[in-house]
């Protein structure tokens, strides 16, 4: 079916195409038209189920009220649940969402990024790849509203929302640590972005702060060349290898391959070996055992990075907000009593 145009409302109402867009800009008492006139074109538009051009709206006003938030997977909870978030708190303010995912690829990230602001979004919100320090540098010296979620470039002066990864981490170690773990894993990513190195080091300190030497025979990186099987056995291997008594997954994805790791393995959770996730999961949650995490408020984080944005777009705001929020630690099954 064709799409109803402001060409057809005006031609069944008897006025000019001009005069119908005013109206549906709300623009009827500026311009001096008829609160009759201004209803009967309004009904009609209503009843037509019209639907505005968004790009040709922008092309006369500059803004298409459309915003474009580029994430790492859809398939990873994590990033479907903020996507949800963004797009539910944009709705509040009359904003579409249109999004797209990386898949952690640089070139791949770049492409969607080109490609959004030929659709002439208004602002973008993004889970930046390494290497996209000039893309989004590139994007504040055009003028564009930006905001970095989950993670940033320490080096660019750019408004982003994320957690507190140091501390998510040095939490979740301190908690091993407390439950008397003595062989304490990290299993992580060979990723150099801000957020897997402040979980490193959060890993790391909470040995320091108990007085306890780190072992980096302990700590698995684990390369983005890998398939789900390859990923399972290496951390198997890894376990085994090291004799790890604890672990500490720095993401859902890899405690989700951890937990088939440990179930070839045929180690017991938790007396045999304790475990806990940064990121919340279902699977973590409602899982026996039910599996201990440092959670993201990751409703939260989707309400202040369009916070931010619409600050940007209303040019309130000029000094990049900066806002790293708390995680907390939900403690589950997966772990043994805490030692007094």
């Amino acid at each position: 079916m064709k799409a109803v145009s402001i060409k057809d409302i005006a031609g069944q109402v008897g006025v000019s195409t001009t005069t119908v867009s005013f109206v549906l800009n709300g623009k009827a008492k500026e311009k001096r038209i008829s609160e009759e006139l201004k209803n009967k074109i309004l009904e009609l538009a209503s009843k037509l189920n019209y639907r505005p051009n968004q790009v040709a709206r922008g092309l006369r006003t500059g803004q298409t009220h459309t915003l474009g938030l580029i994430i790492e997977d859809i398939s990873n909870p994590f990033f479907a649940n903020l996507a949800k978030a963004v797009e539910e708190e944009a709705d509040k303010f009359g904003y579409t969402v249109m999004f797209c995912c990386t898949e952690n690829n640089e070139q791949k990230a770049s492409d969607l990024l080109h490609m959004l602001k030929h659709r002439q979004m208004d602002g973008f919100i993004i889970t930046p790849t390494a290497g996209m320090e000039n893309e989004v540098k590139r994007l504040g010296e055009e003028g564009r509203p930006v905001v970095l979620i989950d993670r940033y470039f320490p080096e660019l002066e750019t408004s982003f929302v994320t957690v507190d990864n140091f501390k998510g981490a040095f939490d979740a170690t301190s908690k091993l640590i407390s439950c008397g773990y003595k062989r304490i894993g990290l299993v992580t990513t060979e990723s150099r972005l801000v957020q897997m190195q402040k979980r490193y080091e959060g890993y790391k300190a909470a040995f320091h702060h108990y007085d306890l030497k780190s072992d980096e025979k302990l700590v698995f990186k684990l390369g983005f060349d890998h398939n789900h099987d390859q990923a399972v056995k290496q951390i198997m291997e890894f376990i085994v290898r090291e004799k790890v008594d604890a672990v500490f997954f720095t993401t859902n994805y890899l405690g989700v391959y951890g937990l088939e790791s440990l179930r070839l393995s045929g180690k017991k959770i938790p007396d045999q070996i304790g475990v806990i996730c940064f990121d919340d999961n279902d699977l973590f949650r409602l899982g026996t055992p039910a599996i201990s995490v440092i959670a993201q408020p990751i409703v939260e984080i989707g309400q202040q990075a369009v916070a931010s944005l619409l600050a940007q777009l209303k040019e309130k705001d000029k000094v990049p907000r900066k806002i790293m929020l708390e995680p907390k630690l939900l403690t589950r099954e997966s772990l043994k009593k805490a030692v007094k």
